[in-house]
């Protein structure tokens, strides 16, 4: 009889473990036992984007059991991979990549951990257990150049940018076509930094702006950089990722900004539950992943005004940002009167709109 019930009890330890087998072919865990990890490419002290990230991760800590561990300044190189697979060393199911250059070595990690659920912000390679997200941040870029557009006296506006990728030239041309809505005559003048994080070339791009004559400065950066060499020269300024309002309290206006915290709940529950898909996000002010920050007192007369009627056209599909006509900025028409960019076409824009000054180098 003893030998028959150490039988039985061999076989449900069998049957246990290949059901445990099975199941850990998938990305999913327990909610009190699952980590998070997320990787960043600047210090979460930024003021900016990773700061923005990094509200998202307590956000989740917030509203999820959930453990969170995560690495700043993480270069766009092979070391991301490292990190990765620290972080799946430390219990990690579920691991956010945070920046554009990440892109390639995440997708080649993640065909090496099928059980872990990987999510690459702003990129487009995705694989069975890797997604990707984004937010149409140019609807609420299209809305900071109305305020820009009313505010200027010089019609000469500043725009500190990063890198000449589809991101931010798109970025770019939302903002300037959002000016151009209110005064066609306003250009919009371009100086590339070549990083994400530098604070001190960031600062400086916009003194040489200043120097030219923009009365207004604008960014795609990672930093406040921009922000307060406006507020040292006596110009106003339109920040980036987060509400920058103390940054820069004498110059700073509003602010395109990101709201991660909500998609991050989302899909650590879908892990959680054993429902990760691959999928590409791309959501828009309708989802507040991505939303204008409040105009401070230094915002122009009428432009509250100008931003909620041109916000809720947005929301009602009466606003499509890159509709035609859209001439670039040699003049050629790009897209014709009544036409609309795909996403596809949005995600690959190369080209800058008229009224922009400056090369894509």
């Amino acid at each position: 009889m003893r030998k028959f019930l150490l039988l039985i009890l061999s076989l449900v330890l069998v049957l246990s473990m290949v059901a445990c087998g099975t199941e850990g072919d998938q990305p999913s865990g327990e909610e009190e036992d699952l980590t998070v990890g997320f990787i960043y490419v600047g210090p979460i002290g930024d003021g900016g984007y990773t700061y923005a990230h990094d509200q998202g991760r307590l956000y989740l800590e917030d509203n999820l059991n959930v453990n969170t561990i995560y690495k700043e300044s993480v270069p766009e190189t092979q070391e991301v991979e490292q990190e990765i697979r620290n972080m799946i060393d430390q219990g990690a199911k579920a691991i956010f990549a945070t920046s554009f250059g990440y892109m390639d070595y995440v997708a080649k990690v993640s065909e090496d951990y099928p059980e872990v659920a990987f999510f690459h912000c702003s990129g487009y390679k995705t694989t069975d257990n890797l997604a990707t997200y984004f937010g149409r941040i140019y609807q609420p870029r299209y809305l900071s150049g109305i305020v820009a557009g009313l505010k200027t006296e010089t019609n000469n506006i500043g725009y500190v940018a990063a890198y000449p990728i589809p991101e931010v030239i798109r970025g770019i041309n939302a903002f300037t076509l959002g000016v151009q809505s209110v005064n066609p005559d306003a250009v919009v003048r371009v100086k590339w930094t070549s990083t994400w994080y530098d604070p001190a070339t960031e600062k400086e791009a916009a003194v040489a702006l200043i120097d030219e004559g923009a009365d207004i400065i604008a960014q795609h950066q990672d930093t406040t950089g921009p922000q307060q060499a406006a507020e040292e020269r006596g110009v106003y300024s339109i920040g980036y990722n987060t509400d920058m309002a103390e940054m820069a309290p004498e110059a700073y206006m509003t602010a395109p900004i990101w709201n991660w915290g909500p998609y991050y709940v989302e899909q650590v529950q879908n892990v959680i539950d054993g429902n990760f898909q691959s999928h590409q996000y791309w959501g828009g002010m309708e989802d507040d992943v991505v939303k204008l920050a409040p105009l401070t007192e230094l915002a122009p007369e009428g432009a509250e005004e100008a931003v909620e009627e041109a916000k809720e056209k947005i929301l009602n599909d009466e606003l499509i940002i890159f509709e035609g006509p859209i001439y670039d900025q040699e003049g050629n028409l790009k897209v014709e009167e009544g036409q609309q960019m795909t996403d596809e076409e949005m995600l690959n824009m190369m080209w800058f709109v008229e009224g922009i000054e400056g090369n894509i180098e």
